[in-house]
């Protein structure tokens, strides 16, 4: 649940006399810590979760409070059938969100700048897992002394693409090593599964410079026969609609018709995009011809926040965790934060903090 577990784990370690299982392969040393541990911290990993446990979102905080949002309001499916048809009732109703803001961390992408060390961002990934995972958080007004009771989580959002590389392996590997169990999902996994199924060939990816760099999409996607993948960041500009243009010139390059269009970000305006994309298609300039010809007949833009929300009501339902509830759902707030101590706590936060800080435009 914090930092400071990185040292009460590996001073559990000396002390324990149990002959733990190794990881396949090298975890970051907090998990065979924790893995080795006698004192309760592996108790939260083992932990057995049903139905009424939480969702719970991690990652920067605009990220889990735009997606938080969705998931408070989203009515796709018919929740008697599981029909993609609105029914009036919300898609996750008597469900409770566990949106985990980041903000000690975020944004993640300076754990990969010169002198950093993405272990550092493993970490942070096992960590808050542990928060979620724990049943106690703290409340904002105490400085991070008194105690708050909360819900399990019972699956785990990571919204960021770079934790899928760095860190969902440790998580994962700390459940395998303990006996845990616990869904985990994350962006990019399911965005490559759902362009598969589509019978996509030929794939572009809208994402951050740091994500590109890191060639995270790329590793996830492997090397196939049938269909290819490249990864674009577009020059900085105010309308979205440049940007998006600004990428379809780098694919140009390729030579190869597009099929489809990921969007890695919760912030980019779909609507937006698919008005331009009707304005290249009447083909009023030479640019827009060219650009009318790439976009394959079956062209098709994919978010993942409609990944995710698509992905996690198909587990609730396959899984039967749905906790059949009759009641709305609810998002609980919370925030990593550095008490006085020094140590990274979770605390519990309100909605209109989280408005205003974090998603300003729609307090």
């Amino acid at each position: 649940m914090r930092k400071a577990l990185i040292v009460i784990a590996a001073l559990c370690a000396v002390l324990s006399c149990k002959q733990a299982p190794k990881a396949p392969r090298p975890a970051i040393a907090l998990v065979q810590s924790i893995v080795e541990d006698t004192t309760g911290i592996r108790g939260i990993v083992e932990n057995k979760r049903g139905a009424e446990g939480a969702i719970a979102l991690i990652g920067d905080p605009a990220d889990v409070a735009v997606l938080s949002r969705r998931f408070l309001t989203e009515d796709r499916v018919d929740n008697v059938d599981g029909r993609h048809k609105p029914d009036s009732l919300p898609d996750f109703a008597g469900e409770t969100i566990q949106a985990i803001l980041d903000a000690f961390n975020a944004p993640y992408s300076h754990f990969l700048g010169e002198g950093c060390s993405t272990d550092s961002l493993r970490e942070a990934a096992v960590n808050n897992a542990l928060s979620a995972w724990d049943t106690t958080s703290f409340r904002a007004s105490t400085g991070g002394r008194a105690k708050l009771r909360k819900a399990s989580a019972k699956i785990l959002i990571y919204t960021s693409s770079l934790q899928k590389e760095f860190g969902l392996f440790d998580v994962d590997t700390l459940l395998q090593l303990t006996g845990g169990q616990c869904t985990i999902l994350n962006p990019v996994d399911i965005l490559l599964q759902k362009v598969k199924a589509d019978g996509a060939r030929n794939i572009a990816v809208w994402a951050p410079q740091a994500v590109k760099d890191a060639r995270i999409w790329e590793k996830a996607f492997g090397r196939r026969a049938d269909a290819t993948l490249s990864v674009h960041t577009p020059a900085p500009a105010v309308d979205i609609r440049n940007r998006f243009r600004d990428v379809l010139r780098q694919y140009q390059v390729t030579g190869l018709p597009l099929d489809a269009l990921i969007l890695d970000g919760y912030d980019m305006d779909e609507n937006l995009i698919r008005a331009e994309i009707r304005l290249i298609r009447l083909g009023g300039t030479d640019e827009d011809q060219a650009f009318g010809e790439m976009l394959s007949k079956d062209f098709r833009i994919y978010n993942p926040a409609d990944a995710l929300l698509d992905s996690t009501y198909e587990l609730l339902r396959k899984e039967n965790l749905f906790t059949h509830q009759i009641a709305w759902p609810q998002v609980k707030y919370f925030e990593t934060q550095e008490n006085e101590a020094g140590e990274v706590v979770l605390v519990e936060v309100g909605s209109n903090y989280v408005k205003k800080k974090y998603v300003p435009e729609l307090h």
